[in-house]
């Protein structure tokens, strides 16, 4: 008998949930009349979802804002949480009380 690689793992899992999270979401956009369908939110009552256009603004309070007080924020696009770089670095620079 031969080792076999487990195929997926926490990985897969991780994928799949992040899928079905997508899924869900559009699920819900599509759902409301098109005049109201805003493309951002929350879906399963606490995971962030952004599906509009991508801006420059968006991505700089999300990824660099160095005097925000989040180190997690929403995704600029998708379905979940991306890390406040400009506040790591921040902390980082300053200790903690930056």
């Amino acid at each position: 008998m031969g080792h076999h690689k487990k195929r997926g793992g926490l990985g897969g899992l991780v994928r799949l949930v992040t899928i079905g999270l997508a899924v869900a979401a559009v699920t819900k956009e599509l759902q409301k009349p098109s005049g109201e369908r805003t493309w951002h939110g929350t879906v399963a009552g606490f995971v962030p979802y952004e599906f509009r256009p991508p801006t420059l603004g968006r991505l700089r309070e999300r990824v660099w804002d160095p005097q925000g007080t989040h180190l997690l924020s929403p995704h600029v696009w998708g379905v979940g949480w991306t890390v406040n770089l400009g506040r790591v670095v921040a902390i980082v620079r300053h200790g903690a009380d930056a």
